[in-house]
């Protein structure tokens, strides 16, 4: 009885390496993409993860590695690779001088498509968007999240099989994030593979369906969220903070978990008897407590550590 194959990745890159003066900013990095996968890339400021992907466009020339979309390579066959390929960037890159529609329009046209073929697939991408009733605005007269919709509408021009999106709910506000995700949600469900790079834990959780963590321009984990929380985490965090919390890191509760860790004033308590701890806890009525179970956020803190890293 054979084995049904696996399906070809749509995107390949084996070993990509990028070094800017003294510093490696990308350090032997291989990874795949299936049709219909959503990969999320997750790390720190100065990760490399839009190094990854800016290389992954032709728009940065790797110093090593490959990258290939089935028999294509990069940067060799950018432009036939590019168009299969949508790409949402973290900068605005919208034309303000051009309607929702005309946007969509001119777009279309960097692909070779005919007009007439854009046209009949603007009101879809716009109805999509949830932007119909902005057909004739200028992007000047969009809201944030609009814009973001727009450039994911815009994206989706050329019918990709692989979208690139780098960031594409910073700046949001937590309903426009939703609407967004929403999209990105009926997306996959349509077949579309993602590359999503995201500063928010709860975004990638939510959308996809494997993990790459990022730190110093290596690949330090991968796998399915939960299995990588299951991987390295225990199962319960005990939140702690208010007046006195600190104190509890020298306490004798600390033997109570199995590692203990610090954010400003709130002590992190990683148990996999929260019972035992949260009964212990009742003799400090002046405490506030948090139980709940372990996310993405504390893995990527314990991988990455809680250390602010500033840009650039």
């Amino acid at each position: 009885m054979s084995s049904t194959p696996h399906p070809a990745p749509l995107l390949q890159v084996q070993n990509l390496s990028k070094r800017y003066g003294n510093t490696e900013v990308v350090k032997d990095l291989s990874f795949d993409i299936a049709p219909g996968e959503c990969l999320g890339v997750i790390g720190p400021n100065g990760a490399g993860k839009t190094t990854t992907i800016r290389m992954c466009l032709g728009l940065t020339a790797p110093d090593g590695g490959a990258i290939h979309a089935n028999t294509l390579q990069m940067p060799r066959d950018a432009l036939a690779i590019k168009a299969r390929w949508g790409v949402v960037s973290q900068m605005d890159t919208l034309d303000p001088d051009f309607s929702c529609a005309e946007n969509l329009l001119v777009y279309g046209r960097y692909f070779g498509m005919k007009d007439a073929q854009i046209k009949a697939r603007i009101p879809s991408l716009l109805e999509f968007a949830s932007l119909s009733h902005k057909a004739d605005a200028r992007p000047g007269e969009l809201s944030g999240g609009m814009k973001r919709r727009l450039s994911l509408a815009r994206a989706l021009v050329n019918d990709p099989q692989l979208l690139l999106l780098d960031e594409p709910t910073t700046g949001l506000d937590p309903q426009a994030r939703h609407l967004m995700w929403e999209r990105l949600q009926l997306l996959l469900q349509q077949g579309k593979s993602i590359l999503l790079t995201t500063h928010f834990m709860d975004e990638a959780e939510r959308l996809c369906s494997r993990l790459l963590v990022l730190d110093h321009g290596k690949k330090i984990a991968e796998g399915k969220p939960r299995d990588l929380i299951a991987e390295h985490l225990e199962p319960d965090v005990v939140e702690v903070y208010g007046v006195g919390a600190l104190a509890l890191v020298d306490s004798p509760l600390r033997a109570r978990a199995s590692r203990v860790e610090v954010s400003g004033e709130t002590v992190f308590f990683y148990t996999a008897n929260a019972g035992v701890l949260l009964q212990a806890l009742g003799a400090h009525p002046q405490l506030r407590t948090l139980h709940r179970p372990a996310n993405l956020e504390d893995l990527f803190l314990k991988l990455t550590g809680r250390q602010i890293r500033e840009e650039g």
